[in-house]
């Protein structure tokens, strides 16, 4: 008799572990219609885009369709070799650039906030130069389109 109970409840706790679904997936994907930033990196002293970053901007462009893009706000920045004017102009240059580059990919046209920032923030208080500032950070407001 013991067997029996035994056999019935192994039964019971296996059929509820075949009715066990998990509740959400394991592997997930972010939503591609919300706000997202990317970077687009320049070559020293450049304003003019890389095949590398043309292929980024095309590609998140492409990721983008279909969306409602409400605003778009591009910021250039420049490292701090240079005078401040010139490196000011620089990140003026490139974030017009990267502009360009995401109005030539056929989005709709959002409203482009442009920003240049140059040299600011590249040099720490300590005299430390920030590595990594020959680029545009493009903020990217994104929803998806009501049903219709």
């Amino acid at each position: 008799m013991k067997i029996v109970i035994a056999i019935g409840l192994i039964g019971l706790g296996l059929t509820g572990c075949a009715s066990m679904k998990p509740a959400t997936p394991l592997v997930t994907t972010a939503a591609v219609c919300q706000p997202q930033r990317f970077e687009v990196y320049f070559a020293d002293s450049q304003a003019g885009l890389t095949r590398p970053a043309h292929q980024a901007i095309a590609m998140r462009a492409d990721r983008l369709k279909g969306c409602d893009i409400r605003s778009v706000k591009v910021m250039g920045l420049a490292d701090a070799r240079g005078g401040a004017a010139a490196n000011l102009s620089l990140s003026e240059r490139r974030a017009q650039s990267v502009v360009a580059a995401l109005a030539a990919t056929g989005w709709p046209a959002p409203v482009f906030e442009v920003e240049a920032v140059g040299d600011e923030g590249a040099t720490t208080a300590a005299g430390v130069r920030e590595p990594l500032r020959r680029r545009t950070e493009v903020l990217v407001d994104a929803v998806a389109k009501p049903a219709s």
